[in-house]
């Protein structure tokens, strides 16, 4: 694991790079909760950006609620890079000052339900007109538009509804919902997408603009072309557990010893090598499994055939044989294995973060995408709940009486 110090995704010998990252000077107002604006704006603060996370005095963002062992972790990951400020947002002179820093940022990110900025006196057009060139990111479940748009949004409702638990899974069994925030991740990920792509135009002398992000749309733009291929075919493909529904060989098999591997052979060369790697060189010429559209047909028996032989040996046997014929094989993995492998130490996949005690001891993602000149980096932890009240204010609105706001109430 490296240093959480060091800028992570630095290229060796890339020269001189700016410890600020590409997006120093952007800033970022977090009016989020949760998963989706979090992964947003963290990729904008690992690239430089100042994020101020504005939250609810008492409360916070919800995620500092999602704990393993009492300890914060989610919140000491998804909220690194950033700077905290309480704001009741129900008191007046709270909304005023956040008109203030609106003047003052460039981008805005929020996720209340549909219509809670326009009751708050907060809509986009009041933004914008503070602030012309505000970008103005909402993320909700289903949209700012639509028949569902008032409706809860959570990842695990658009998992289910997306299409994805139903193709997930084994056709005899339930539909399988992801572990994790997947909906969340992908569209806080589409989320800094939009974000930059907003930032050029505003750099290139275009105003500001509203980003309606929805957690559905993201997911469902990732499952494929399910659309396309429902109207071609007027068919609902079956749940294939771990099998491909346009190649095949591609599944996990047992070894002998009781661990799994991952097999794919997406390509006729690929399948080729396989057959001729198990002993079996006669089935190249097979009409069952000569071609991908034949052994997609006969999917059931070439997953025997090569069940029974991966069944025969064990796990370290198996991958020798088929890496030194070339053939595209890997481990099934949990994190105790993956944290000891070779792999993930030489890259750094983890890097020791910062955590509020001064001490980089919190194992987090490092920094992706790995940029050689203008690399990300995490330089500072997760902030307490209205750790930066004053200091946000006096650095970006200095005319304003902090102890008078202070004692209206304005930070809870």
């Amino acid at each position: 694991m490296s240093d959480g110090g060091q800028e992570s995704g630095s290229a060796p010998g890339a020269g001189s790079v700016s410890s600020a990252g590409p997006l120093a000077g952007v800033r970022v107002l977090d009016l989020s909760r949760l998963v989706a604006g979090n992964q947003l704006t963290m990729l904008l603060g690992d690239f430089g950006a100042e994020v101020i996370k504005v939250e609810q005095p008492g409360r916070g963002d919800t995620l500092r609620n999602w704990t393993v062992k009492d300890s914060e972790i989610f919140w000491k990951v998804y909220a690194r890079n950033k700077r905290s400020i309480a704001l009741d947002l129900k008191n007046e002179q709270a909304r005023q000052l956040l008109l203030r820093l609106v003047q003052v940022a460039d981008v805005l990110v929020e996720s209340f339900r549909p219509g809670t900025l326009e009751r708050l006196g907060l809509a986009p057009a009041t933004l914008l007109e503070r602030n012309p060139k505000l970008i103005v990111t909402r993320i909700s479940g289903w949209g700012q538009t639509g028949s569902m748009s008032t409706e809860p949004g959570f990842g695990t409702l658009i998992e289910a509804m997306s299409g994805l638990a139903a193709m997930n899974g084994f056709a005899d069994r339930e539909p399988v919902l992801p572990p994790g925030a997947l909906a969340d991740m992908i569209s806080g990920t589409y989320g800094a997408f939009s974000v930059l792509a907003a930032l050029r135009h505003v750099e290139a002398g275009g105003p500001g603009q509203v980003i309606d992000l929805s957690l559905f749309e993201p997911l469902f733009s990732v499952l494929g072309p399910q659309a396309a291929a429902y109207q071609l075919t007027g068919k609902v493909p079956e749940r294939t557990g771990s099998r491909s529904t346009s190649s095949a060989p591609r599944n996990v098999y047992q070894a002998a010893d009781g661990q799994w591997l991952a097999l794919s052979g997406s390509t006729q060369t690929m399948a080729e090598r396989i057959f001729r790697t198990i002993g079996r060189p006669e089935l190249i010429d097979d009409p069952r499994f000569g071609n991908n559209a034949a052994r997609l047909r006969h999917v059931g028996e070439l997953d025997a055939i090569l069940g029974d032989y991966f069944g025969a040996h064990t796990l370290e046997v198996n991958l020798a044989r088929m890496r030194a014929a070339g053939v595209t094989v890997a481990p099934v993995m949990d994190i105790a294995g993956l944290m000891q492998t070779e792999y993930f130490r030489t890259r750094d996949v983890v890097t020791n973060g910062p955590d509020a005690d001064g001490t980089n001891s919190v194992p987090m993602q490092a920094v992706v995408p790995r940029m050689g000149g203008t690399p990300g980096g995490i330089r500072a932890p997760a902030p307490a709940l209205g750790q930066h009240n004053k200091d946000i204010v006096t650095e970006l609105v200095p005319d304003a009486d902090w102890d008078e706001l202070n004692e209206n109430g304005v930070f809870g």
